[in-house]
């Protein structure tokens, strides 16, 4: 059933004085190269990690659709095997989908054509009855470069194919590191970034589910060589967190400034910064330090004019992280902090000069546009909705594109006022996958197609 929001869906703007609590700790000089100057191994036109082209969330793409009819301006629909949370990849014209086979057990690999949605190849990886709360084994997103693409499910199966479907390599996490240990699932997405393959735990030191563990579990980041999935290096994420607060659901994402890249990391209580070519920690940030039981991080880190943006657990708020200049000896320390609505699972936007959160559970649904540099709230406006806003916001052409559990969909403009451009909706959830974007179109994954929107 596909129906229009218009009767149902609040489109109540917030008056820009109104202001959510926040603390502006002043203004920074920065020295920092942003994210848009990172070296990307696909076109901008391309969507080929779980946050784009540009690790943000957004793309440079333009003359997307504002609007759509679901009978007219659907360039093509395909069927998929069964639900998840991960996001479409898209590159060098393909798209690739992890995917449930029904509600489990199986879980499989999938290819299509992005031109005309003719499905090129299905593989199946693995096999495992676990259940979790509001998640499956096929939450984790692919990466590619194009050439090859790379699978992580929540079982810790891992493997590489060509864009062929010829697998490369195989092998699994949980078998050779222990349990993954996370209440709600594993679901960390891999990161691809000059020529290294991360992979991110960080979980319990003991297991909620089988399989046992002998002694305490671990935390780690490790890169792999892609062509061969063979460990480069792995080191150990160390954390004073404790129970469900040693756990993260998040990303990995590159920093680059003064030339220098970093991996960043969030969860069990600090940002960590990694070398690339070693795994040494660099340096390392303790956002929360009032220890609690439960302070468990979903959302993943974003970068732009030179700051870091992460999110506290459970609606606590959104902070502006100034990095450490190590080499100076200067220590890490708040830019500004927000009480006001923050996510629990949506990741952060950054897009054009602006960052844009999403608490898409709590407030009435509140969607809020900030200055990044200051904090200053540029607008807040309530999307409502029936169902929960899980999926992270994508700023492409001017727009920011959202969807929700329930297929409840709003188009917001990004100018200096909230406003709702289109509201839509598609009954084929639970959704929790992000919107993708590439060479015009959108691609939005439900629990049982896979759509391409754009103009023909």
């Amino acid at each position: 059933m596909i129906e229009s929001l218009s009767d149902r869906l609040s489109t109540e703007k917030t008056d820009a004085k109104e202001r959510w609590p926040m603390r502006n700790l002043g203004y920074l000089r920065l020295v920092v190269l942003t994210g848009l100057s990172l070296a990307l191994p696909a076109s901008a036109t391309d969507w080929p990690q779980w946050r784009g082209p540009f690790f943000n969330g957004s793309t440079d793409e333009s003359n997307l659709p504002e609007s759509w009819d679901w009978d007219k301006d659907v360039l093509w629909v395909s069927p998929l095997p069964g639900p998840s949370g991960a996001t479409p990849v898209i590159c060098n014209g393909r798209v690739f989908v992890s995917s449930m086979v029904g509600r489990g057990p199986d879980f499989v690999a999938l290819c299509f054509d992005a031109k005309d949605g003719k499905k090129l190849w299905e593989k199946k990886v693995g096999s495992d009855g676990r259940r979790y709360p509001r998640n499956n084994m096929a939450s984790p997103s692919p990466v590619t470069d194009g050439n090859n693409v790379f699978f992580l499910y929540g079982t810790g199966d891992l493997a590489g194919f060509d864009r062929g479907g010829a697998r490369l390599w195989w092998r699994n996490i949980e078998i050779e590191h222990g349990n993954l240990a996370l209440m709600f699932g594993y679901s960390c997405s891999p990161l691809l970034y000059q020529d290294k393959l991360y992979i991110y735990v960080v979980r319990r030191n003991r297991p909620y589910r089988r399989p046992d563990a002998p002694g305490p579990l671990d935390s780690y980041l490790m890169a792999l060589n892609p062509k061969t999935g063979k460990t480069i290096w792995k080191t150990q994420r160390k954390t004073n967190a404790f129970d469900e607060g040693m756990e993260t659901y998040s990303t990995p994402i590159p920093f680059v400034r003064n030339e220098k890249a970093e991996i960043l990391t969030t969860g069990a209580d600090f940002v960590i910064a990694y070398d690339p070519a070693l795994g040494a920690e660099l340096w390392r940030f303790e956002y929360w330090t009032r220890k609690v039981r439960d302070s468990r991080i979903i959302p993943s880190l974003v970068t732009g004019d030179g700051l870091i943006f992460g999110t506290w657990h459970k609606h606590k708020g959104v902070f502006a992280l100034k990095p450490p200049d190590v080499d100076k000896g200067a220590k890490g320390r708040f830019a500004w902090e927000f009480d006001g609505p923050s996510p629990d699972a949506s990741t952060p936007l950054f897009y054009r000069g602006r960052l844009y959160v999403l608490d898409g559970i709590t407030y009435g649904k509140v969607v809020t546009c900030f200055e990044p540099k200051s904090g200053n709230q540029i607008w807040q406006g309530k999307i409502g909705g029936r169902g929960p806003w899980r999926a992270s916001l994508t700023g492409a052409d001017g727009k920011l594109y959202c969807i929700n559990e329930t297929g409840e969909i709003v188009i917001l403009g990004t100018g200096d006022q909230f406003k709702i451009i289109f509201e839509s909706r598609i009954d084929e959830g639970p959704i929790q996958s992000s919107i993708a974007v590439a060479n015009g179109r959108l691609f939005i994954r439900t629990a049982r197609n896979l759509y391409c929107i754009g103009r023909p």
